[in-house]
């Protein structure tokens, strides 16, 4: 129930390991795939902490995870001649693609591995495909630009008191029409961010109720900008 006009940036990176299988019983035939990829997932912790002393004065300090671990292995019991690490990084407006990337191939054991930036192209409900590579910037509007002063308004116009504003922890779906396309957002919604993408997600329905009076009421606050 806050005013949001910014959030940090996405980029989702895959790493893969190759390795040489051989049976459990003696890995030394072997080439595990999975010990290699350890030393990177352990990078990717420390430049995690190294990351908060990087902060945006507004949107604060990136982040980055690995957020999946796979291997592929002919049994149970045999060595992993492959393994994928995929890892979600969040970037304020300095941390490009390029820097994000030039970080990843300083890792450990980076020189083993592919590393490679995956490409979103999953057909909609109607068929249509937009491909696009998974690079999205941070982005944010001025507490003074229109839109977000309109949005205040008709906050304050609603429940007669004024309006808080704030930036979302995690990337939205404007990482595309504002972060690339450039198309002027804010963001208005029910419920706690820390229940996102947890097994307790929240949202009180009067909440929900209370934001379908705010999104019917801002057309026309825009209508005077």
């Amino acid at each position: 129930m806050d005013i949001y006009r910014g959030h940090r940036g996405r980029t989702e990176i895959s790493v893969t390991f190759k390795g040489r299988s051989c049976h459990a019983s003696a890995p030394e035939r072997g080439d595990n795939a999975l010990y290699k990829a350890i030393p990177s997932i352990q990078g990717v912790e420390r430049l995690h902490g190294e990351l908060k002393s990087r902060p945006d004065p507004f949107l604060g300090p990136g982040s980055i995870t690995v957020t999946n671990v796979s291997t592929r292995t002919a049994s149970l019991n045999a060595v992993p001649d492959e393994c994928n690490i995929y890892i979600d990084r969040r970037m304020h407006p300095a941390e490009t693609g390029e820097v994000v990337l030039d970080e990843l191939h300083a890792l450990p054991n980076a020189h083993l591995a592919e590393i490679v930036v995956p490409v979103y192209a999953v057909p909609s409900y109607t068929g249509f495909t937009f491909p696009v590579e998974k690079i999205f910037p941070a982005w944010s509007l001025q507490e003074d630009h229109p839109y977000v002063q309109a949005g205040k308004a008709t906050f304050e116009s609603c429940y007669g008191r004024p309006a808080k504003t704030g930036k979302w922890v995690f990337s939205t779906n404007a990482t595309y029409w504002m972060g690339k396309a450039g198309i002027p957002t804010i963001g208005f919604g029910p419920g706690e961010e820390h229940w996102a993408h947890t097994v307790l997600d929240q949202v009180p329905a009067a909440e929900v109720v209370q934001c379908a009076d705010f999104y019917a009421m801002l057309p026309l606050f825009l209508e005077v900008l």
